[in-house]
């Protein structure tokens, strides 16, 4: 069956590209961070970049091939068919290494809202980092711009994730901004997210602490009588 062969696939395929997805983080970081390093380490790192580009486009094309419905397929891929299609977004790929959470095996992961509560972490860690890395890629030796180095760009993305920005940094390039907007975006999701389990686990705990006072009443009255 298509569909047994397309779970085995991605069984497979999963780790492998998670791997992938963190050789593409380091070698789209090392050029970035460290821009005087050697011509030959930069390009090793623009050849690795092109290999995980390359084992993407085949998974997509392997999961086309072997999905049952190929139009619904494209129609619920599309990110991953544009990340393929248009080599300006490859940084996108690097949301893959949220596939990395399913393999942590923490004691807090073992319950839902614990497994939750690590994709969110994760994902905001991963988030930051890479918007600090876009945003410096795009803003360094910009005229006019004020996004020079690394620290600058992680104070940058983490000011803007949590709505705080401060404005002492901001980009100016059309590319940085482009940036900031999945970073606002991205930030206010995560935000939403936190705030709603905080609230979840609050009523949860009201709602436990009254149970227990009503059964205390209840076995007091009972052992009066």
């Amino acid at each position: 069956m298509a569909g047994d062969r397309l779970t085995a696939w991605e069984r497979r395929a999963d780790p492998l590209l998670t791997a992938a997805a963190v050789g593409f983080l380091a070698a789209y970081a090392v050029p970035i961070i460290w821009p005087e390093s050697p011509a030959a380490i930069r390009d090793t790192c623009e050849v690795l970049t092109w290999l995980v580009w390359g084992a993407f486009a085949l998974d997509y094309v392997a999961r086309l091939v072997l999905s049952q419905d190929r139009r619904a397929y494209v129609r619920r891929h599309l990110l991953d068919l544009a990340i393929i299609a248009l080599p300006l977004l490859r940084p996108l790929r690097l949301l893959r290494l949220v596939t990395m959470l399913k393999f942590i095996d923490a004691s807090a992961t073992n319950r839902f809202r614990g497994r939750i509560l690590t994709y969110v972490l994760g994902g905001a860690s991963l988030l930051g980092f890479v918007g600090a890395l876009a945003v410096l890629d795009a803003e360094r030796e910009t005229p006019g711009g004020n996004i020079d180095t690394f620290g600058d760009a992680l104070w940058w993305a983490f000011t803007t994730m949590t709505t705080v920005g401060y404005g002492d940094r901001y980009p100016v390039t059309t590319m940085g901004r482009f940036v900031a907007v999945g970073l606002m975006v991205g930030g206010v999701t995560i935000l939403s997210t936190v705030t709603a389990m905080l609230a979840s686990w609050m009523v949860e705990r009201v709602r436990a602490d009254v149970a227990a006072d009503i059964a205390e009443a209840e076995r007091r009255e009972t052992d009066e009588k």
